[in-house]
Order: structure tokens, then sequence, then C-alpha cells
């Protein structure tokens, strides 16, 4: 399995699919901060989507985008309009509708990914505020794939519709990803697995977290000398490989304690770790909190 694979099935997406957007005419709609990440796509007509303080952008028919931030949002088909706030609008949704204006310019679906996982940060905390995918964009074919599945499974309801509804979703926000990483450079964990050099060292600390790991070990995988592969490393990752090797191993080790009924000692072996004790030192200072304790509060 890929690191990406990995760290997506850990923190367990939900998705949730919020009412459309259909609105006539001229419009300016505040939103409140999105309670997890938040994704839209315009099927029909254009607008323009404003996030925190940030600069507008432009929306065209086909266009998608994914707000990875807890940050208020503005769409308006004019952006000199006085905002009105989105909640009664959507309290009126009818069939999953919410309609401004009676309808017709202008229509927007989407929903939003919550996770079960407590460590959403890890994937989000090293992109923008908004991943913008244009319809233009010569890899987006799969994404208009699956928003022209997603739609047709709103509209007709059909039998087993939420689970499809769900995996659309999911393959939605990986293609997502898939093709911000491919149009911007950037650094951050999420940044290694597009890597040449990074992305198979990740992918080997990934497949076998408890193996005894050392930093030649690793340089060694990237085709690089050991001072060289630690500068590169940290440069694109933000840590340097043997932390990335200890919070991933914490992150395993936090799942197991939450859903798991596994002794501490067990897991502490599992994950390549001699005794207990070493285990739960690196636990606590990645995680703030010993095993027992984190397993209490979970």
């Amino acid at each position: 399995m890929d690191p990406l694979s990995d760290v997506l099935l850990l923190l367990k997406p939900r998705t949730s699919i919020s009412a459309g957007l259909d609105a006539e005419g001229s419009w300016s709609i505040r939103f409140p901060p999105p309670d997890g990440i938040k994704f839209n796509a315009v099927r029909r007509g254009s607008c323009w989507l404003s996030v925190g303080d940030g600069e507008p952008l432009r929306l065209e028919q086909g266009d998608c985008f994914l707000l990875t931030r807890a940050l208020p949002f503005l769409l308006a088909s004019d952006l000199k309009l006085p905002p009105i706030d989105s909640g009664p609008i959507y309290q009126a949704a009818c069939d999953g509708i919410a309609a401004v204006n009676g309808g017709g310019d202008f229509f927007l679906i989407g929903g939003r990914f919550s996770f079960t996982g407590r460590h959403a940060a890890m994937l989000f905390e090293s992109l923008p505020p908004v991943l913008h995918v244009r319809q233009a964009s010569s890899q987006a074919s799969v994404l208009r794939w699956a928003l022209d599945q997603l739609a047709s499974e709103l509209a007709e309801r059909r039998p087993g519709g939420f689970l499809v509804a769900e995996h659309l979703a999911h393959i939605m926000l990986v293609q997502v990803l898939r093709l911000y990483l491919a149009s911007q450079p950037g650094s951050g964990w999420l940044h290694a697995f597009a890597d040449r050099q990074i992305g198979p060292v990740v992918t080997a600390i990934h497949a076998e977290p408890a193996r005894r790991w050392t930093l030649n070990g690793l340089a060694a995988l990237a085709g690089m000398s050991r001072s060289t592969f630690a500068l590169r490393f940290r440069q694109i990752v933000g840590v340097s490989p043997m932390e990335y090797l200890t919070r991933w191993r914490m992150l395993l080790a936090a799942e197991r304690l939450s859903n798991s009924s596994d002794k501490v000692a067990a897991i502490a072996a599992a994950l390549g770790y001699e005794s207990e004790s070493a285990f739960s030192t690196a636990f606590k200072r990645v995680m703030s909190a010993s095993p027992r304790q984190y397993q209490r509060e979970t």
C-alpha cells in the first residue's frame, strides 16, 4: 500500500454530502467555517470564492475546490453585494437543493469530509487554505468523471446510493490531492510522495515501520549520500528521516491504543521497540500523553 492510502485509511474519512446550491441573478452568501474539509464543484455557471482574508478566486463551470482550513468563506455572483448568511437558505432547502432567487443560472454541489482519526492536521497542515482545480486541467478527467457520477447518484437516489456517493467522494479527495501535488511545488510530508528520490524512502518506512531503519540505510534507498539525503528529506518533509519514522510509528500506535485491546508492551514490540519504556518515552514526546493516558482518553 502507498503512504497516502495508509494515512487516509488511518484517518478514516467520512463523507457528508451537503445540499446543492441553485442560484439566479445577483447574490452573495456568507458561510461559517466548515467543520472538517469542505469540497465543492461548480456544475453550472460561475461565481467568486473568497476564503478568510485571501484573494478572491473566480470559479467557472466544471471547477472544483477543496477548503482545508476552518475559515469563513463567501460565494457570490458579485463581490460588491452585501452578503447574507447561509443558514436560513440551507434550512429551507428542498430535496437537497438550496435555492436563491428561484435558481437557474448557477448550480454547485459539494460535501464535507470528517475524520475519525485525531490527526487530520498531519495531512492538511502543509496545504494552502484552498485547492482550486480548474475544469480545463488536462489531468482532471478522473475528477470530472467522479463528479458526473456523484451528481447522477444524488439526482436519481437509487438503492445503495449513499455508499456509492461515499466512495466517489473519496475518489475525488484523492484526485484533488494528486492534482495539487502534480501542479504545485512545495514542502511538507505530502510532497514527499511526489519526489523521485524521497518518495521511495517514505514508502519503505510505511511498508516496514518496525524495521530497524538507519539513516545510512534510508539514504541508500534514495541513492544519495547520508548528508545530502538528510538535508533534502528535511527540506521536503520538514523533519528529519528518523523523526518522520518515529511520528509514523506513534500514529500507528495511537490507532491501536484507541481501537484494540492490545497491551502497551505488545504494541511497542510490534513497532520495533525493544522496551516498553523506550516506546512510552517516544509516544509521550510525540503525542503529549503517555500511552495509557491516551488510551483512557479515547
